[in-house]
């Protein structure tokens, strides 16, 4: 890098920092307008979580989305916490880096991934997107916005924050730890016909970090029934002898059946899963073949999806839908209950909760992706132990309601279970759990002190009301 690119780069990382000044103070003005006791919530433009709820008034944060500086010698980007994955993996590759977990939709944003849970096939080996965290800026409940880390004076709102989903304030600005890449990812499917084999090779592999004498850098798996399992090792690779694409007729899921042995390139890989929101967009029919050649590329992405189905629900539109379905077949159809979640299990459970899943709740695929804590650290508000590997577990569709059953009834039957087998649920869809309950699993004790020492007016939701009661 020649001098001039050098001061270039600190020139623009300076810009981009007075203007992250800028946006700050405008933002505690915003703040500060609020008439007093008022509730704080956010506007933004996109959201990945399935709790839908009427749009209200909010803080702008929409200059909160911006990379503001990537040092490639320490490795860290310096970004802002409304900017999506999309942009952020951008922006390091351009310097052969990655942030070390992408979640897999593009739209996910640093800030919500860390507050919420994000996971990807580099979880294995990294944990979770928090854990690679060394600073946060963040907006508290009470109008400051202090600089947390892991050791220092707020220490405890750093440790807390991941699984607090915005009840304990906003990142404004993080910086985070990246890893060196490759150009591709070869990635090879290795089926099973049978879960307990299948999870008992998961775990093999996660600990060797190798399979057939070939590193393993990715890990990921696909269940299309109680007897047909895939597991994906992916490997950073220099060269490829060809490249798949799945950005336009092709489609990624359908690919693990049909093939033992696939390269993709980096970027091509991290979003593998975004054109198809995995294999949700079956529902709006752009899988069938004709249907696929009038859509342009640019709407086939996950982000385009969810905004359907946040339009179908506002309106009612799916209920309809299931009424003339009822007048057209003269028999009425059954409510549906939807099924949106993902539960981590420890990987020696997991197979006995895919047993109970095929037989109980019916919907395939599903998706596995290994997890084990980076740190060796315990993170309170989701309590993962650092020294088992689990197995996320993630599936989103709708069931049929049994005669006489109300809405959450699998759903609480998969809580139930993921509590018996010493798992945990995600909360960025519908929870039913009562809150004593509730608060036993997610720790409440730490919560409420984190809570009072930086909301103590309640200026954001408590996470039960958030997450369960859908406030």
């Amino acid at each position: 890098m020649t001098v001039s690119e050098t001061s270039a780069e600190k020139d623009a990382a300076e810009r981009a920092a007075a203007r992250h000044r800028e946006a700050t103070a405008a933002l505690l003005a915003s703040y500060s307008a609020l008439p007093p006791g008022a509730p704080v919530r956010l506007a933004k433009r996109t959201s990945n979580l399935f709790r839908f709820r009427e749009p209200a008034p909010g803080l702008d944060v929409s200059r909160f989305d911006g990379v503001l500086h990537v040092d490639p010698d320490a490795r860290t980007a310096d970004v802002q916490g409304m900017t999506t994955y999309e942009d952020l993996v951008d922006a390091t590759l351009a310097h052969g880096l990655m942030p070390l977990v992408v979640p897999q939709l593009k739209t996910i944003t640093l800030g919500g991934a860390v507050t919420g849970l994000g996971v990807e096939s580099s979880s294995f080996r990294n944990g979770l997107p928090h854990e690679s965290v060394r600073e946060m800026e963040i907006l508290t409940g009470d109008g400051r916005i202090v600089l947390a880390r892991r050791d220092g004076e707020h220490s405890d709102l750093f440790h807390g924050f991941p699984n607090s989903y915005g009840t304990l304030g906003y990142a404004l600005r993080l910086v985070i730890e990246l890893e060196p890449i490759r150009p591709y990812v070869r990635l090879r499917h290795v089926p099973f016909r049978d879960a307990a084999e299948c999870m008992a090779a998961l775990a093999t592999i996660c600990a060797e970090r190798e399979h057939d004498g070939e590193r393993v850098d990715f890990v990921d798996g696909t269940a299309f029934g109680p007897d047909e399992l895939y597991l994906t090792l992916g490997t950073f690779v220099d060269d490829a002898p060809e490249l798949s694409d799945y950005t336009g007729q092709r489609i990624y899921y359908r690919s693990i059946r049909q093939r033992r042995v696939d390269h993709l390139t980096v970027r091509d890989y991290l979003w593998r899963w975004d054109t198809d929101w995995f294999w949700c967009s079956r529902a709006f029919g752009v899988q069938k073949p004709w249907v696929r050649r009038l859509v342009p590329r640019r709407y086939l992405r996950s982000d385009v999806y969810w905004r359907l189905v946040a339009f179908a629900r506002r309106y009612g539109l799916l209920r309809r839908l299931g009424r003339l379905r009822g007048m057209t077949t003269r028999r009425e159809s059954p409510p549906r209950e939807d099924v949106i979640q993902d539960v981590e299990l420890p990987v020696d459970r997991t197979a006995e909760f895919l047993d109970f899943f095929h037989r109980e709740i019916g919907i395939s695929p599903v998706w596995l992706c290994p997890i084990r804590l980076r740190e060796g650290q315990k993170w309170p508000l989701y309590p993962l132990d650092p020294a088992t590997l689990y197995v996320n577990v993630g599936f989103w569709s709708t069931v049929p309601l049994p005669p006489g059953q109300e809405d959450g009834f699998h759903n609480r039957l998969i809580e139930d279970k993921v509590t018996e087998l010493s798992g945990h649920k995600s909360l960025y869809s519908t929870s039913f759990y009562g809150q004593d309950e509730f608060w036993r699993l997610y720790s409440g004790g730490t919560y409420r002190r984190v809570k009072e020492t930086y909301d103590p007016q309640g200026r954001l939701l408590d996470l039960y009301d958030k997450c369960v009661r859908g406030r």
